[in-house]
């Protein structure tokens, strides 16, 4: 695994990015919260606790549940990289979920971020 420097960012430090970008685009944090406990299997008790928690995003995803099956079917670019080519797992997986947080903040239907 490469050691980039998002890996050790704090997740409670980036959590608030989320919800603002969402809030912005006139989303809420209930869906932030959302995506995210689909992407990661926590519950939103889980995902309270990783938020006050110092926890950085490689102990984040870590200790994640479970991905969500349908992962895979998160296509796209962020960062001028497509998500799908990304070959650190866990990269892919923080681009993931930004990529989950700009489809919320574009406006799209949480039934199509979820790939229902």
């Amino acid at each position: 695994m490469s050691d980039h420097k998002v890996f050790s960012m704090a997740f409670s430090k980036i959590y608030p990015l989320y919800v603002q970008k969402a809030e912005r685009k006139g989303r809420t944090e209930e869906e932030v919260m959302q995506i995210i406990c689909w992407l990661t299997g926590y519950t939103l008790g889980g995902l309270t606790d990783q938020v006050g928690s110092e926890n950085d995003l490689a102990t984040f995803f870590a200790e994640a549940p479970a991905l969500n099956p349908k992962v895979s079917l998160i296509k796209g670019v962020v960062c001028g990289v497509r998500v799908e080519e990304i070959e650190d797992p866990l990269m892919r997986q923080i681009r993931y979920l930004d990529k989950l947080i700009d489809e919320l903040a574009k406006g799209k239907p949480m039934d199509k971020i979820m790939r229902s």
